[in-house]
């Protein structure tokens, strides 16, 4: 079954992820060492100002470069905040141009009820594509 890893700082990807049902979640942080993840997923990275942005993406290649991860995460999506134009969703383009994985949508703040629908679609497709493999 897909799954969430997620990155949060401030609360507001918690909060975001927290309104997705029937997914199980794993939050990374600097704190915590990696997980070997055993089945697909979808990562969700927010955008920070510069000072605090080498944290987050050290953190999730990291995640991304243990084990086998990065073969499983099957895209991204980004929070952040539009008035920041070319910066809005810059980590995960970032992550996405060096581990080759597809971003699949950008969200702002904690995220609109089309957001979350849109994450549930992305975790549902990659569920239905599992089961035909399988």
């Amino acid at each position: 079954m897909a799954s969430i890893v997620y990155y949060s700082l401030t609360g507001q990807t918690r909060r975001f992820i927290n309104k997705v049902q029937g997914f199980d979640t794993y939050e990374i942080s600097s704190a915590v060492a990696p997980v070997t993840m055993t089945d697909p997923f979808i990562m969700v990275i927010p955008s920070y100002e510069s000072h605090v942005y080498g944290d987050v993406i050290e953190t999730a290649e990291e995640f991304l470069e243990w084990a086998d991860n990065a073969s499983l995460c099957k895209g991204f999506f980004g929070g952040g905040n539009r008035n920041f134009a070319q910066l809005f969703c810059v980590t995960v383009k970032e992550l996405s141009a060096e581990f080759d994985i597809p971003v699949l949508h950008g969200f702002e703040f904690q995220g609109s009820a089309y957001d979350v629908a849109k994450l549930t679609e992305e975790l549902e497709k990659i569920d239905r594509h599992q089961e035909i493999k399988n």
